[in-house]
Formats: C-alpha cells, structure tokens, sequence
C-alpha cells in the first residue's frame, strides 16, 4: 500500500495490484525446484463440463493466469462459471538491475506456479461447447505451454 498526497493535501491510499498471490507462506525465498511430469491424464474434470488441460510441464505466472481468465470470462461474456485449478504460490526472486555480485538473494519479483503435464488449469460450466472452444483457443495464445480442450463424458 502506497499513501501519496495530492496538491490540495488530501492523502489518497493506492494499492498495489497483487494479482494472484499467497497471503502468507512458511518460508520468504524459494528454492526453483523441479516440475516433475504426472504419467499420462491422470486428472479428470470435477466441477465443470469442460476443461484446459495442460500438455506439458512448466512455471506459469501468476498474470498468465490472470490473462487467461479474463479472456475466458470475456468470450464466455460471464454467461457460464470459471473455475481456475491452479494458484501461484512459489516466489521468484530478482536482484535489481546493475547490482554488484554477493549480498545475498534478491527480492520476490512475482509468484508462479509449477503445472505438470496433464494437470487441469481451468473449468467451464453453464455454456456451449462451441463456446467453450473459441474461448479455449483464446487461451491458448495467451499460455506458454501447449493446452488441450477436453469434455466431460
């Protein structure tokens, strides 16, 4: 939170837009570690009809996954549900630019998380399958990673 002051004196409170992100953690600083791949799609849809899948494994960001939702809700035009299975909640640190070397480990930058291949990102309900499509394929310009569409039976 930023407290600023305008030219007529008024304080006026800015916060920070904070995406997606842990309220607290257990450690300040994480470690990369690795994103080990689940064998085969071992994950099934549990709240939607429809689902993006993930095809390989990778860090996604946390506004990434904001993009993505917000494309979704859009083409969807808040007529269905979204439900978002993935929450970032590992740190990525980044010392500033120009910094000597030493003094320790910099700062968080931004939070990811780590998604394996065959994991559901994202739910859709309450639209058709046409729908859900195009808004898949708009989703998948914005991810990193190769998705694929699938449908509840």
């Amino acid at each position: 939170m930023e407290l600023l002051v305008s030219k007529f004196g008024f304080v006026i409170i800015k916060k920070e837009n904070k995406m997606l992100s842990p309220k607290r953690t257990k450690f300040r600083k994480f470690k990369k570690g690795r994103i080990h791949a689940l064998r085969g799609n071992l994950e099934t849809i549990s709240l939607g009809r429809f689902g993006i899948q993930a095809m390989s494994s990778a860090r996604i960001s946390a506004k990434v996954i904001e993009a993505a939702r917000r494309t979704m809700t859009r083409k969807i035009k808040r007529s269905g549900k979204v439900w978002v299975k993935v929450f970032p909640d590992i740190g990525v640190t980044k010392k500033p630019a120009e910094v000597r070397m030493g003094k320790g480990k910099g700062g968080i930058d931004h939070w990811v998380c780590r998604v394996q291949k065959g994991q559901i990102l994202f739910e859709l309900a309450g639209v058709s399958s046409v729908l859900a499509k195009q808004a898949a394929s708009l989703v998948y310009n914005k991810l990193p990673i190769p998705i694929k569409f699938i449908e509840r039976i």
